[in-house]
């Protein structure tokens, strides 16, 4: 694959007027242009930014592409905010609604001889649609990829670690066509560790599969105080595919925890949004890499992507780095969290979005762990207990390598089977009619309560009993329980269900102590 980047040259203006366009270099963050105003319906979640929709145009001659006849072209979006809609001289050839997740719209049968317009329209203005801040528009690199008739599929090569100890790995590779796959192992210099050649040719539906497994016996293991990288380099007929990747294993249980290489590694851990500060939300892998190294500084070994997919160039400077990665795939299902966020569309598309999520994060030794959620209380119901089931079945069948959790709010789980939920579609609504007003609902009005009550509030609400009838169903479904404010339900939970594993998926930093030994609380459960 030929895997060229295709940032410059954009022009961008806003989408209801008609305003002059202006030259932008993705990634871009249009939400910066946008007005402030006291009366935006997101407030202070957006920044007091009253969103808008974007138009992104940009002109290319067919001659700038080296390409022959029956080569495949595509276009690699890893990311646009949002219900993006992707035409090609007028037609559209692309649309994809999640705002957080990469995508490929395909240009080979609609690139005219000549001039060619390519146009992106991001869709913002339904507001609120998100409880931070998003940003506008593309946001994330894209990459124009071009590959042969003949080719190796697109996120086609998974490289496995089946053994550390004999340092064996498998190298699966779909391609277009059966034929002659070959494979090499590099390490950082360029200096051959390993390399073989297999036939591609069991179908399974996703075109050609070769399955082969090595051993490379002087590999350096991936771990977070040594992250060893290596580069395996795949070749078919003229295309060539090259993934980065580590040698580690991931296992937890209750007996051992969790562990790296059979290794047991305690997390220390936090919460990161998406967001560059100032920069807005646009994904510049210096800016990606410097908040890694500032939290690597500062003693943090994992971090929890909140609360949606974290970007390319944060994965490979988690890989660089040694830093763990908890990648979590939406901030809410079918109540909405806001009155336009994606919870309407979240059990139709949940299939393909996890498939976009593996896709991503599959080579990265950094990732250890799939979250499918975040404080969705509709896992105190049987309809969210049995989506909790079916998205990390799904999971599994992608990717068996890694568990899945979910981020449970253990009290609001209880406060929702009371019919007080933080979250209801009537509040989402609510939301939009008290921007103005300066009236806070939902989650942002909780938010406020627990600063008010102060930090026992939300960690005694979840001992009461009840939070316990809440969860079970939905921690019973899943391979790692997160407890999100849960943490003196910890020893209690962890006699009373023995086989449970459990994370602090989100926590106060006050008690923390108690838990790693620096403090002794007591849990009104555990009395």
């Amino acid at each position: 694959m030929n895997r060229i980047p295709f940032n410059t040259g954009w022009m961008c203006r806003p989408a209801a007027s008609e305003a002059e366009e202006v030259p932008v270099t993705i990634p871009h963050d249009a939400m910066q242009w946008d007005p402030k105003s006291a009366d935006s319906p997101s407030g202070v979640n957006s920044g007091w930014y009253s969103a808008r929709d974007y138009l992104y145009t940009k002109h290319f001659s067919s001659a700038d592409i080296r390409r022959s006849s029956g080569d495949l072209t595509l276009l690699e979006f890893e990311g646009v905010y949002r219900n993006a809609r992707i035409r090609l001289n007028g037609r559209l050839i692309a649309s994809h609604d999640y705002g957080y997740s990469g995508f490929y719209a395909d240009l080979s049968e609609y690139i005219a001889e000549g001039d060619n317009v390519l146009t992106v329209e991001a869709h913002n203005s339904d507001q609120p649609n998100c409880r931070w801040y998003s940003g506008t528009g593309i946001y994330r690199p894209v990459w124009l990829c071009v590959m042969p008739e003949r080719h190796i599929m697109p996120d086609g090569v998974r490289i496995t670690t089946v053994d550390y100890r004999t340092r064996r790995i498998a190298v699966d590779v779909r391609t277009s066509h059966p034929g002659v796959v070959y494979v090499s192992v590099l390490d950082v210099d360029g200096r051959s560790m390993a390399q073989f050649k297999a036939l591609s040719d069991r179908l399974d539906g996703q075109g050609n599969l070769m399955h082969e497994e090595c051993v490379i016996p002087d590999v350096r293991l991936w771990n977070t105080d040594e992250p060893n990288l290596y580069t395996c380099v795949v070749r078919f007929g003229d295309d060539e595919q090259r993934e980065v990747f580590g040698v580690r294993t991931v296992e937890c249980d209750v007996r051992r925890g969790f562990r790296i290489n059979g290794e047991r590694v305690i997390l220390r851990g936090c919460c990161l949004h998406h967001d560059n500060g100032l920069l807005g939300a646009c994904a510049y892998p210096a800016a990606e890499e410097r908040k890694v190294a500032l939290l690597k500084g500062g003693g943090y070994n994992a971090i929890r992507s909140a609360h949606n997919p974290c970007s390319k160039a944060l994965l490979d400077a988690y890989d660089r780095l040694g830093m763990l990665m908890l990648d979590e795939y939406v901030d809410g299902w079918y109540i909405h969290k806001t009155r336009y966020d994606y919870g309407t569309e979240v059990e139709a598309n949940y299939r393909d979005d996890l498939a976009d999520l593996v896709a991503k994060d599959y080579n990265h030794p950094s990732v250890i762990m799939y979250s499918i959620g975040n404080e969705v209380s509709e896992t105190a119901q049987p309809r969210g207990i049995a989506l909790t089931d079916a998205m990390t079945q799904y999971l599994h069948g992608l990717d068996a390598t890694r568990p899945v959790t979910c981020g449970v709010n253990i009290f609001f789980n209880f406060l929702s089977s009371m019919g007080l939920g933080v979250y209801t579609d009537e509040k989402a609504m609510k939301e939009i009619e008290h921007s103005g007003k300066k009236k806070a609902v939902g989650s942002e009005f909780f938010n406020r309560l627990a600063g008010i009550m102060g930090a026992d509030f939300m960690k005694f609400g979840a001992t009461l009993p009840p939070c316990d009838w809440k969860t079970r169903g939905a921690f019973a479904v899943m391979d790692v329980a997160g407890y999100n404010y849960g943490i003196r339900r910890y020893r209690h939970d962890l006699n009373r269900y023995p086989n449970r594993v459990i994370v602090g998926s989100e926590n106060l930093l006050l008690g923390c102590g108690a838990i790693l030994g620096f403090g002794a609380e007591q849990s009104a459960a555990d009395r």
